[in-house]
């Protein structure tokens, strides 16, 4: 698909979000969609670490919570203004990860999944024992200033203003990361991916650019943070939790991550499916599960890869009629 049309389908995209945030009329509603639209930007992350690497993070939520507890701290410090302190934790946490993952992405299989569990974790720890700094496990308060990017707070924190803001953000990351990879480095990071000893054979470097792709996956979740922090103002321990990356797999691998838009799907649908169960979400956990094993069972590449083969299905009749057509 060319960036021409993947340009055409993102304005298209940004139309529906405008008709959604019209449409909806409760302001509760509106707020799960921004929350699955945040999610599904972390879900991105996520999901191009697993298509690019081939490797599974179970610590991600170490850039999810680090980005909240990053602005937190800078705005809490007053060391600079709020629109410099999103793009200094931004670059802070790519740097980060790119230095971590020169380590970490030489580890194979489930061993790398043990070794981001392990950092994320140790990152859980430290955020909820450093009471002076992060509040502990009681969390964090963050006081973002009267004017943000030139409009008041007031006016940003509009239920109908953060979802068009998230979906806007999404949009745009969506763009970027398929532009990234649709460049030699996309090409350079899948021949790593399939083939690691032939691809050193043939003289690319492996290690840098499979740390480039955990770099940008992390960039990618702290994008996220930062929009659940502006979404909620506060920011705790439990952001940090394994658990948070578990769920978030769980959208990925629903969803289906070989297909770009495949880690959005998976988000939506898990908060829509968490909204309409109502009074049996206490189990809902239980019954995304259940789904999980479903799509793993039927359908291994997601959602979005059983759309496609359906509409796939439909359409071959026509072409296997044209085809007899043309050759007679």
């Amino acid at each position: 698909m060319s960036m021409t049309r993947i340009g055409i389908y993102s304005f298209l995209a940004l139309l529906a979000g405008v008709a959604i945030m019209w449409l909806t009329t409760s302001s509760g509603l509106l707020g799960v969609f921004t929350q699955a639209v945040i999610y599904a930007i972390f879900a991105l992350g996520v999901g191009v670490l697993l298509k690019q690497n081939g490797l599974v993070s179970f610590g991600h939520a170490l850039y999810f919570g680090g980005a909240g507890y990053g602005i937190g701290v800078l705005l809490q410090l007053d060391w600079m203004p709020a629109e410099w302190a999103f793009l200094a934790v931004l670059v802070a946490m790519g740097l980060a990860a790119f230095l971590v993952g020169l380590v970490i992405v030489r580890v194979p299989g489930i061993a790398f999944g043990m070794l981001t569990l392990a950092i994320g974790q140790m990152a859980y720890l430290l955020a909820a024992r450093a009471r002076g700094i992060t509040g502990g496990a009681d969390g964090m308060s963050i006081n973002w200033p009267p004017t943000l990017f030139g409009f008041p707070q007031a006016t940003l924190l509009k239920p109908a203003v953060l979802f068009m803001i998230a979906w806007v953000a999404m949009l745009l990351v969506t763009y970027v990361l398929l532009w990234i990879l649709k460049t030699r480095f996309g090409a350079i990071t899948e021949a790593v991916r399939d083939n690691e000893e032939r691809a050193r054979f043939i003289g690319i470097p492996t290690t840098l650019p499979r740390a480039a792709v955990y770099a940008l996956s992390a960039v990618t979740t702290g994008v996220a943070g930062l929009l659940s922090s502006l979404n909620t103002g506060f920011i705790s321990p439990e952001s940090l939790h394994w658990s948070v990356s578990a769920i978030t797999l769980l959208m990925v691998v629903v969803g289906g991550f070989k297909k770009p838009i495949g880690p959005i799907v998976g988000a939506i649908v898990y908060f829509l499916f968490k909204d309409l169960l109502g009074d049996y979400a206490t189990h809902s956990m239980a019954i995304f599960g259940t789904a999980l094993i479903a799509v793993i069972v039927f359908s291994p590449d997601g959602i979005v890869g059983a759309v496609e083969r359906a509409f796939q299905g439909k359409r071959s009749p026509g072409f296997g009629h044209a085809a007899s057509a043309a050759k007679e």
